[in-house]
């Protein structure tokens, strides 16, 4: 008896000895300074961050790269809603989300301005939707022509490669000298330049070979 009672200790010193080594090495880590504990986290890409110092274009030198043989990317004037009916029928514009009347104001608006910024309309296109036409035509009388590659592929995504790949020739093999205009939806905009637009707006690209330059947005007042 009295062995086992002499061996006790024995055995218990390296258990209090680990218990202490855990002890201070939390302890440390407890201490470290946040940066020393854990991995910095990964840095963005900047690439594809715009420099927050460039001073964006104003509305001036926009319409002096239209006049110079750019493209206007404009989404149709104000149409209340989201997408189209589930009763939508491309030939029957009753079946269509359609212009309100401060839509069909907002696209005169446009045309104007297209008008007293002196810039020479060589080309309008628009969507097949009756409010990409209606809006071509109230801003651009006579002057525009349907173009399936501008049709809204919101409701049906797996047309929205092949429209935006189109588009984008239109945009880059665009030489003026005057300017191309098209008219077309929010979703095929922000799939070829990553601009949401606002209804009505005019995104202004300038072509460059085999590619093209967002340059900025434009609203017609």
């Amino acid at each position: 008896m009295p062995h086992t009672l002499a061996a006790r200790p024995k055995r218990v010193w390296p258990i209090v000895t680990a218990l202490a080594a855990m002890f201070i090495v939390a302890l440390m880590a407890f201490r470290m300074p946040a940066h020393a504990q854990t991995t910095p986290p990964p840095q963005p890409n900047t690439d594809q961050i715009a420099d927050p110092s460039a001073t964006p274009p104003d509305d001036d030198e926009l319409w002096v790269a239209l006049r110079d043989g750019g493209v206007a990317l404009i989404r149709h004037s104000l149409a209340p809603g989201t997408g189209d009916p589930g009763t939508f029928k491309l030939d029957d514009c009753s079946t269509q989300r359609n212009l309100s009347d401060e839509g069909r104001e907002q696209a005169r608006r446009v045309g104007e301005a297209f008008e007293e910024n002196s810039v020479i309309v060589a080309r309008v296109a628009y969507s097949q939707w009756c409010r990409t036409r209606e809006t071509a035509e109230l801003a651009f009388p006579d002057k525009g022509e349907p173009e399936p590659a501008l049709n809204s592929f919101f409701g049906d995504r797996s047309t929205a490669e092949d429209q935006t790949d189109a588009v984008r020739e239109l945009v880059t093999n665009w030489d003026g000298p005057d300017t191309l205009v098209l008219v077309t939806h929010q979703v095929n905009i922000t799939a070829l330049t990553d601009v949401f637009p606002r209804s009505g707006e005019i995104i202004v690209l300038r072509p460059q070979e085999g590619d093209f330059e967002v340059l900025g947005r434009i609203t017609a007042e």
